[in-house]
């Protein structure tokens, strides 16, 4: 019976064993498992707000092929290609205008050069060689939008050899520097490499006059041993987790500024904003959404009064109300004859429109 009992508590302690030995490893996969969810999470998010960017490349362009104007794809223009670009056209390549059948031609170029107004283009030849894209008034630039106008133009530059696509080239082409925690985390990772391989020699050295003990049944036995136990103490003294940690702490700092519509793509870049003292950032479509809209005007009544009124939306989106500056009310357009009129004089005045999607 006491043998049976011994037996079953043996048995026990061999089950309990083997559970303590994988409780540690279940814990780092699932550190590791939540970890690589958040970074992929925050990689969508920031893959998405990208993705908006790339709106700017237009999918298609109007081309002069075979004597007639044809819609072909974006990606099949080449250098030489004539192609036809009139308002709401997105630039498909760098090109030099060759005709201009409006009485004016502007381009919206803030995306290349920030400028928060439209460029006057024209067909007169740019006689220094040396001018920068800003003075540049007889080339359209690919990106750019055609805010009036209609013209031709002829390819001269596709792809990455586009002004925009030196930009993207320059930018991925940086060589990235450390961040201050991964160069303290390297100087401590070699340090602590350093002391654990001094002190694991020590060890094996230390236990050198017990490599002929009986019990290791030889010499090369003894030293192969001492030599495990070494290794094992290496592998015990490696801080394995210190990463998973790091990167928990900077997904969670990334989460915080995710809502607070702060989307961060490479996680140490948050902690190196703790370390910034100088933010050097564009205006014109980065903190302003380079969209002119009236907030606010003035109608002169039958009687010589001035009303004014304020407009609801800042953006393109035909969304909003107009309300009264001195009662405070929305107005309905219906009865407010002078509205009316206002809303067909601006609507017949310019080229835009309103497309709905279905």
């Amino acid at each position: 019976m006491g043998a049976h009992s011994r037996t079953i508590q043996g048995s026990a302690e061999s089950e309990g064993g083997w559970f303590t030995a994988f409780v540690e490893p279940l814990v780092i996969l699932l550190i590791l498992v939540a970890n690589a969810t958040v970074g992929v999470i925050q990689e969508t998010k920031a893959e998405k707000a990208i993705d908006a960017l790339r709106e700017y490349s237009p999918d298609e362009a109007k081309v002069l092929r075979d004597g007639k104007l044809s819609r072909v794809h974006a990606a099949d223009i080449v250098p030489g290609d004539i192609i036809s670009i009139a308002v709401g056209d997105k630039i498909p390549a760098d090109c030099r205008l060759l005709s201009v059948s409006s009485s004016s031609f502007r381009v919206d170029q803030a995306i290349l050069t920030g400028e928060s107004v439209s460029v006057h283009k024209s067909i007169k030849e740019v006689l220094d060689t040396k001018a920068v894209k800003q003075d540049m008034t007889n080339m359209l630039f690919s990106g750019t939008t055609v805010v009036n106008g209609t013209a031709m133009a002829i390819v001269v530059q596709t792809g990455s050899k586009t002004a925009i696509g030196d930009i993207h080239h320059s930018i991925s082409s940086q060589i990235s520097e450390k961040t201050p925690l991964k160069r303290k985390l390297d100087d401590f990772g070699d340090m602590l490499a350093k002391v654990i391989t001094v002190i694991c020699i020590l060890v094996w050295l230390v236990n050198i006059r017990h490599f002929a003990d009986p019990a290791h049944h030889g010499l090369l036995k003894g030293a192969i041993y001492y030599f495990k136990i070494a290794v094992a103490l290496a592998v015990a003294a490696i801080p394995e987790g210190l990463a998973a940690v790091i990167t928990a702490c900077l997904a969670l700092g990334t989460k915080k500024m995710a809502q607070k519509n702060a989307i961060v793509r490479n996680l140490p870049s948050v902690e190196t904003l703790g370390c910034t003292n100088v933010i050097c950032s564009d205006k014109t479509g980065t903190l302003t959404t380079n969209q002119m809209s009236v907030s606010k005007f003035s109608i002169v009544s039958d009687t010589g009064a001035l009303q004014e009124y304020i407009v609801d939306g800042t953006t393109y989106a035909p969304e909003g109300d107009i309300r009264s500056v001195s009662t405070g009310q929305v107005i309905k357009a219906a009865p407010a004859e002078p509205l009316i009129r206002l809303a067909e004089i601006s609507a017949i005045c310019n080229d835009a429109k309103v497309v709905y999607s279905e």
